[in-house]
């Protein structure tokens, strides 16, 4: 048993039962919550790290203890198409279900220093919080919801009571059992797709490709969530043409010409230092590609582009919602979400007009709204 393990008790604070497990007949228990199926013996944890057996029992270590509130633009998770220009409280917990080497919020999802880079927050503190400040949503973010989605749940429960809307921004490693329980909870979400080779998922990220296109086509075909996909594009790595080929068109192909696609610039960190930053051009390439293959809204990110952080409507050409980072400058929908030009309707979740949040992060101290 390890020493942090040691040191868990079902007493602490963020120590909760955790759902979808079961017993193994060598006397292991399985976590079924992602396609690692993790197999623990008492004390141990999952690689997630937030996931454990204690007293012959899988529990979620944790709950109510987040890191990283800050209220930021919804087009930084970044979605396109829901809510544009309003607010969104982020934040996240530790550990992660991928062991992605090229990871960029790595001091998160890598952290092993629970008490120190975590801070109390119930779900109806965030709920109370996002309400207060004026977010039209909140964000499961930095981290991944999925190892913590009980906590991610019972936030999202307690949002819906306030009026505030949840998201998921997610790299899509999940079971189909837990998905449909979590995603019964969520309005929208953004999906990390890594790459489309299952060389890449294994070699670079320590996963499988197949079980993110399931949940992809669940979502679409099963779910009432708004989701946007976006790709790190990684220099020599998942950036050919071949391959944003087959990409494209397999989103086209299972999901539809209306999922919104950004394609956003990697820069070297974590364990992936070898590499040189992707130029703005090969993000030009890989949203041309995209449009061609008949995908209506493609980003780029990571790096200025008024163009290319642009929505135009597929009909006529016309700007749509202009955008300029995450400041938004041209609004030409109607009130129903229709292109003020040709009246062709724009995929998305919209009001009647956008918000103006602008590029602002604010952090924010939970402890102000901490309810009794």
């Amino acid at each position: 048993m390890s020493k942090e393990a040691a040191q868990l008790s079902l007493a602490d604070p963020g120590v909760v039962p955790a759902r979808y497990w079961h017993h193994l007949d060598d006397g292991r228990i399985q976590c079924d919550v992602c396609p690692r199926f993790c197999k623990l013996r008492e004390g141990q944890r999952g690689l997630c790290f937030v996931r454990a057996r204690i007293a012959d029992q899988l529990v979620l270590t944790s709950y109510g203890r987040s890191s990283g509130f800050c209220i930021d633009p919804i087009e930084k998770k970044p979605l396109n198409h829901f809510l544009p220009g309003t607010p969104v409280l982020s934040f996240g917990t530790a550990g992660c279900n991928l062991a992605c080497k090229f990871c960029q919020n790595w001091d998160m999802s890598k952290s092993r220093e629970m008490d120190t880079l975590m801070d109390e927050a119930s779900p109806r503190t965030l709920a109370e919080a996002a309400r207060q400040l004026g977010c039209r949503s909140v964000a499961y973010t930095y981290n991944d919801p999925t190892i913590f989605l009980e906590y991610a749940i019972d936030t999202a429960k307690a949002c819906k009571d306030k009026g505030v809307q949840s998201v998921a921004v997610t790299a899509g490693y999940m079971c189909a059992e837990p998905a449909r329980e979590f995603y019964r909870h969520m309005d929208a979400a953004n999906v990390d797709l890594k790459a489309f080779t299952e060389v890449f998922y294994r070699d670079v990220c320590g996963g499988h490709l197949q079980p993110v296109l399931d949940l992809l086509i669940y979502l679409k075909q099963e779910t009432e969530v708004w989701f946007e996909i976006t790709t790190l594009l990684i220099p020599g790595a998942n950036d050919s043409e071949a391959e944003l080929n087959e990409l494209t068109g397999w989103v086209v192909d299972q999901l539809g010409p209306d999922v919104p696609v950004h394609f956003t610039a990697f820069h070297p960190d974590w364990k992936m230092q070898d590499r040189p930053a992707t130029p703005p051009a090969t993000l030009t390439r890989a949203r041309s590609i995209a449009l061609s293959n008949g995908i209506r809204y493609a980003y780029v990110g990571n790096v200025h582009d008024k163009r290319g952080d642009s929505t135009y409507c597929h009909n006529c050409g016309e700007l749509l919602i202009g955008r300029d980072w995450y400041v938004l400058s041209d609004w030409n929908l109607t009130e129903d979400g229709r292109c003020r030009f040709c009246g062709t309707p724009c995929a998305g979740r919209f009001e009647s007009g956008p918000g103006d949040w602008g590029a602002k992060r604010q952090p924010v101290r939970l402890q102000h709204f901490a309810l009794a």
